[in-house]
């Protein structure tokens, strides 16, 4: 059976609005469940990390959520990348293919965060004690673990995103500058509190648009929220 054209779209602009205000929820939430959200102090050695995520299972929940996230924020990307086709759109190409690939290494960088540190929890005390020095790794991004500092490249090319909705006049520029403020806060060497800052302000700036092309599908250019 053969869909119409309004009809799809007005289904796909449902779901990219549903996107846009789920995932900052959901990077929030992620935040927000780290065991150790107030403090400054970096994480540099084994034992600091092992402080963190050893019987710490809101650490391992936090950090699966921020991972179920992704295909919420590559429906945000690419719904961004098509309506971005006037003035905006070298900001919507080049800022869509530079969030897409930094979000995927943002999966990759949770899926070792959470699924082997998870894993790792499971160990006997006496096993998890021997390994604990070669954690270390982690910490610095050994071997092919660098390609997950390519993670900042989301917030960047989605700030890029932004500010081409913003020249396009398809996102107010109050709604449009908290999110870029909330995006580059998130750009830090994980501090928790920063990063939850950062997601209150995409919330502010993105979830009223995301619930006007809800609520009204059929909308082809916003541009006041």
């Amino acid at each position: 059976m053969r869909m119409e054209p309004v009809i799809a779209n007005r289904i796909f602009h449902r779901i990219s609005g549903l996107c846009l205000m789920i995932f900052p929820f959901m990077l929030l939430t992620g935040f927000l469940l780290h065991p150790d959200l107030f403090s400054f102090q970096l994480v540099r050695t084994p034992d600091q990390l092992v402080a963190n995520f050893h019987h710490q299972w809101m650490f391992h929940v936090g950090h699966l959520i921020v991972s179920f996230s992704i295909p919420f924020i590559t429906v945000a990307i690419f719904f961004f990348t098509l309506k971005l086709t006037g003035k905006g759109f070298r900001h919507g190409l080049i800022g869509g293919a530079l969030a897409l690939l930094g979000a995927t290494a943002l999966g990759l960088d949770k899926g070792s965060l959470c699924l082997v540190l998870s894993g790792f929890d499971t160990l006997p005390e006496s096993q998890f004690q021997q390994l604990t020095p070669y954690l270390q790794v982690l910490i610095d991004k050994k071997g092919l673990l660098v390609v997950n500092w390519l993670f900042i490249l989301l917030p960047l090319g989605f700030i890029l995103q932004i500010v081409g909705l913003i020249r396009q006049e398809l996102m107010a520029k109050t709604s449009g500058v908290l999110t870029i403020v909330g995006l580059m806060l998130l750009i830090n060497p994980d501090i928790e509190i920063i990063s939850t800052v950062g997601a209150i302000l995409m919330i502010v700036g993105l979830v009223p648009l995301g619930w006007k092309y809800y609520r009204q599908p059929s909308l082809a250019a916003p541009s006041k929220n």
